[in-house]
């Protein structure tokens, strides 16, 4: 594979732009960043995800310069930044309720931090024109931020803070005030923005889609540290464990006794149920404790027998319709239930199944991932 090729993140030689080195942040006797280490490269689209007070925004807030490490260090272009005050730093912060001053034009907004900085009229005028066209607000330059709707002081948040030309631009929870379609346009716009000038962005969210949707690689946290950094694709179907696997997305977890076997693992889960079979190279214990993971829509739904060694019968207990797809609750005779998802591709079609009727559940060899943490 030719160098160009590589992902930085999988380049050994490649030098990150942002560098976390054993990173630990406490507030009294709360620990709210423990022991962290992170690389993020140059024109990354970067996402740290996870629930409230998993402390993420205090990793944001220490790249600002807003808060100190405890202990540790934090490097930009391998400059360590703890000696650097915020309005120093070649760091950039859009912050969730946009801080758009009322009284200015979008233009003079636009404007404000590069007049603070003393740039020269010809070269802020430039700027600030180049702003308005990358963000599309070229016919809303005279209004003011009341005049103008959400999605767009949105974006006329995101012109101001890529006027000045940082390094790294940091979103904290930028698109949380706008309505789901209007956040899920706006998501492709941040995507489309960030490619055309090269910046890196580093997007602070609780959202899974929307980390999913716009991140070259996401970190998910918890309590603190990081439980796995990776691409989008191999977070959601390769988890490195039970937390992240049904913190991402929708996620069956059975539970029970493993048994290795030549092509892989055998699981022992409920009495009267059959023996599962996931092929996998993990290596466990017999008899250890595991999970398997298995993503609704890698489940099929049928009437009939399948002819599959993974298959289990159970009764329709309830039906989520939410357009393009139907999420099915099967209830098995131990009491279990599974979800399958089938994908309504008619525009209008009479459902195959309704509830209480009884179905097989059945998935491949392949299809569910076994968890052992």
């Amino acid at each position: 594979m030719p160098a160009d090729d590589i992902d930085p993140w999988d380049d050994p030689t490649a030098k990150p732009l942002i560098r976390f080195d054993r990173v630990t942040k406490r507030f009294g006797e709360f620990t709210a960043i423990n022991n962290l280490s992170l690389n993020i490269f140059e024109t990354e689209f970067f996402a740290l995800l996870g629930p409230s007070g998993c402390g993420k925004t205090t990793l944001m807030r220490m790249l600002a310069g807003f808060e100190s490490p405890t202990e540790g260090h934090i490097f930009l272009s391998g400059q360590d930044l703890a000696p650097i005050p915020p309005n120093k730093r070649m760091v950039n912060m859009m912050f969730q309720s946009y801080a758009l001053f009322p009284h200015l034009t979008i233009y003079d907004n636009i404007a404000f931090g590069l007049r603070r900085q003393k740039t020269p009229k010809a070269e802020l005028a430039e700027r600030v024109d180049e702003m308005l066209n990358l963000t599309r607000l070229e016919k809303f330059a005279h209004r003011k931020p009341d005049q103008i709707s959400g999605g767009q002081r949105q974006r006329v948040a995101l012109a101001r803070s890529l006027a000045k030309k940082p390094k790294l631009l940091l979103l904290d929870e930028p698109l949380g005030a706008l309505d789901k379609k209007l956040r899920q346009e706006t998501q492709f716009e941040l995507m489309d923005i960030q490619e055309k000038t090269g910046t890196t962005f580093v997007i602070v969210t609780h959202d899974q889609e929307e980390a999913m949707t716009v991140a070259s690689r996401v970190a998910v946290m918890d309590e603190g540290q990081l439980v796995q950094v990776s691409t989008p694709d191999v977070i959601y179907e390769m988890p490195n464990s039970v937390y992240v696997a049904d913190f991402i997305g929708d996620v069956n977890l059975i539970e029970g006794k493993a048994k290795k076997v030549e092509d892989g693992i055998d699981l022992n889960w409920a009495e009267n149920q059959p023996t599962l079979h996931c092929k996998t190279n993990k290596s466990v214990s017999n008899g250890q404790i595991c999970h398997l993971a298995i993503r609704p829509e890698k489940i099929t739904i049928q009437s009939d027998t399948p002819e599959t060694k993974n298959k289990v019968q159970g009764t329709i207990l309830d039906i989520a319709y939410l357009g393009n797809i139907s999420t099915y609750h099967v209830q098995l005779s131990s009491g279990h239930v599974i979800k399958a998802q089938t994908s309504n591709t008619r525009r209008i079609a009479r459902r195959s199944f309704t509830w209480e009727d009884t179905v097989w559940l059945s998935w491949t060899e392949t299809a569910g991932i076994v968890l052992d943490k």
